[in-house]
């Protein structure tokens, strides 16, 4: 029998995050480990009145990939892919990994290839996503490897997800409805201010938001969510953050991350382990030393790091900035094949002034 909160959680990703309506495309891309959350994502879908497509990806499909792809390969883009992420309604993507590091030892060469090639298929999904043509959700479903990677049992990290999304409440549409009121409140509070200093134990950085919008993100794009966020002034950038988590992109975790900025550019790039692995990352392209986003976690019920950006990043208590790609619909004008979310603690001390004001502090809000 299925767990009632994966039904629960399925029913918030259609009906809430999605809004799935009578005749659009639908495409829920998952692994099979996924399978029990995609079929219920399915289920929902057909009784919207909607066209569902399940694409199911098998583990250990991407290391065979990267193994045996030669380079030109590695650049071939699916036709198929491509049209479901150019011209379907909504995407709903579920992560459910059998190996969290998978592609771990695959040269950071052939990922950054695979990066630039696959580049303006997600420029176009980031478009069509912010400007709303396109309805797309981001979810996770409860795998071993990802309890593993979170250091719990299954029971435990199956516990932590539903309580994370709000599927182990009796109403959890109402609960995000409410989530949303709160956040839009201190999305209200930025408009129109200018400039962000952002200091603690950890960063000391200057940025710009003149002429930028805050974003509120409520369970629209992610699964869980909460954080708000925007894209800051491209060339505005100034200082130094040392990020207090592992930056993790494709399988590979690179520790105790240190970048500097000047106008806006990362200057300098360190890191304890797979310094290598980031410095290929950020010569993708030239956008990918640019902030894409800057954002603050909000979801109190995320008391952990696990591993997960999908989780980590809205953490309450923390701060994340993305190098590469940014947010059209926000003023965000930077471009790049990819958006890397690195996260830094604000409990201990952690303070951000707007336009010279006490905006939060250790954690909480100041409004």
């Amino acid at each position: 029998m299925t767990d009632q909160r994966t039904i629960n959680l399925a029913r918030i990703l259609a009906n809430y995050s999605v809004d799935v309506q009578r005749g659009e495309r639908v495409a829920t891309i998952g692994t099979s480990l996924a399978a029990p959350l995609s079929l219920e994502v399915h289920r929902a879908v057909l009784r919207s009145g909607a066209n569902s497509e399940l694409i199911t990806i098998l583990p250990g499909a991407d290391y065979i990939y990267f193994s045996e792809a030669d380079e030109e390969q590695l650049q071939y883009l699916s036709p198929l892919m491509k049209m479901v992420f150019e011209e379907f309604d909504v995407i709903i993507q579920i992560m459910g990994a059998a190996n969290n590091r998978e592609l771990a030892n695959v040269p950071a060469e052939k990922q950054g290839l695979r990066a630039r090639a696959m580049s303006g298929i997600f420029k176009r999904y980031i478009e069509r996503g912010t400007s709303g043509e396109l309805k797309f959700n981001i979810s996770l479903f409860p795998t071993p490897a990802a309890a593993q990677e979170a250091e719990m049992s299954l029971a435990e990290f199956e516990d932590f997800v539903y309580r994370a999304t709000f599927a182990d409440a009796d109403d959890p549409v109402a609960q995000w409805h409410q989530i949303r009121e709160e956040q839009e409140r201190l999305v209200e509070c930025l408009a129109g201010k200018k400039q962000v200093v952002v200091q603690g134990p950890d960063v000391d950085l200057a940025l710009s938001i003149d002429g930028r919008d805050f974003k509120s993100s409520d369970g629209k794009l992610n699964m869980p969510d909460g954080e708000i966020y925007t894209s800051p002034v491209e060339d505005s950038v100034e200082g130094w953050v040392r990020f207090s988590y592992p930056a993790i992109l494709r399988g590979r975790r690179v520790e105790q991350v240190e970048l500097s900025f000047e106008r806006g550019r990362v200057v300098k790039a360190t890191a304890r382990k797979n310094e290598e692995f980031l410095n290929e990352m950020l010569d993708v392209d030239p956008g990918a030393r640019f902030l894409g986003e800057f954002a603050i976690g909000t979801n109190h019920r995320i008391d952990r790091f696990i591993g997960n950006m999908l989780f980590d990043e809205k953490m309450g208590g923390t701060i994340h900035l993305a190098v590469g790609a940014g947010f059209p619909n926000l003023g965000g004008k930077n471009e790049s094949g990819i958006h890397w979310d690195m996260l830094c603690d604000m409990k201990q001390g952690g303070r951000i002034l707007v336009d010279d004001e006490l905006f939060y502090d250790s954690g909480e809000f100041k409004i």
